[in-house]
């Protein structure tokens, strides 16, 4: 049995890992959040230690890493993006290896930084992207993997995934916290893309907007034209969404694959891949940090011939 730390339990996507570390027959020692509303720790681990403020957290794990039957084994991560840097390091300097929420960070020089650390503590900092782990996304990659054609393929990406107004009022709607919905949100989709299609070649934004954005990527074996948007209007373009509060869908050459279900145990894989020494690490990550990096800061084009479906 493994004991783990958290930060961020009182968010959005950490019942997904107390679940996960439940799932797979381990324990939460200590977590931390500065919002209290935590009463969730009672679903899965009542007798884990909660702390308010990030120095008392600090401290204890540092009191728990002086033993070696307190130790934590691992910090997993679901605070806001822009602390995840030192939160990682806060884990591999208390023994931990990190099991860090995606993006592992804003800026891709904290990368390097990072895997200096990993080498001098000789800890692991591991990311969580788990749809690599859904089943209709591991075929998809199967099949490409089998295909011996050397054309490039024309790939059509939509992912509306609608959120209330809550969520630009809180630091995910802060860009400088979050880093806008490419990077919050849409890191799943560019990481999938690179995972199935190669590096990235070239990379072009049409669309800029707090809730949505569009562009096209140039990969080594696709062309993909993009489009994200967590407004819940875009799904009525699909009218037979109106009941549901995502879309996704991937279309290679006209043929296409809808991943809008399968999503409630990816996390636990996730972990089972982690615990088996399988994860996800900093090499894994970079490609599409980096390709974030480059969407937030770009220039605005106006190529309509180029545009997603839902611009023209």
């Amino acid at each position: 049995m493994k004991k783990f730390g958290m930060t961020g339990i009182a968010g959005y996507v950490a019942p997904r890992h107390l679940k996960a570390i439940k799932e797979t027959s381990n324990v939460l020692s200590a977590c931390f959040d500065p919002h209290d509303s935590v009463g969730i720790i009672d679903q899965y681990f009542p007798n884990a230690d909660y702390f308010a403020e990030y120095e008392r957290f600090e401290r204890h794990l540092n009191q728990l890493a002086k033993k070696p039957d307190t130790q934590i084994d691992y910090l997993t991560i679901c605070s806001p993006n822009n602390i995840h840097d030192s939160q990682i390091r806060l884990a591999l300097n208390v023994g931990a290896d990190a099991i860090c929420e995606k993006p592992m960070v804003l800026y891709p020089r904290n990368l390097d930084i990072l895997q200096v650390l990993e080498e001098k503590t000789d800890k692991k900092v591991y990311t969580v992207m788990q749809l690599r782990c859904h089943p209709s996304l591991l075929s998809l990659k199967e099949l490409l993997e089998k295909d011996s054609s050397e054309k490039k393929h024309k790939v059509e990406l939509t992912y509306v995934t609608s959120r209330g107004n809550w969520y630009n009022y809180s630091w995910k709607g802060n860009i400088e916290k979050s880093g806008g919905i490419a990077t919050n949100i849409g890191i799943h989709l560019f990481d999938l893309l690179i995972w199935l299609f190669g590096s990235v070649e070239k990379s072009e934004v049409y669309l800029s907007e707090i809730n949505r954005m569009s562009g096209l990527l140039e990969l080594k074996n696709a062309e993909v034209v993009w489009f994200l948007s967590i407004d819940k209007n875009d799904l009525l373009r699909y009218q037979f969404q109106a009941d549901k509060s995502t879309f996704r869908s991937i279309k290679i050459d006209s043929k296409e694959i809808e991943f809008s279900e399968g999503f409630a145990d990816l996390h636990t894989k996730v972990y089972k891949e982690i615990l088996n020494g399988n994860g996800l690490r900093i090499k894994d990550a970079r490609a599409s940090i980096e390709t974030v990096y480059d969407i937030r800061f770009s220039e605005i084009l106006k190529k309509k011939d180029l545009f997603h479906p839902f611009l023209r």
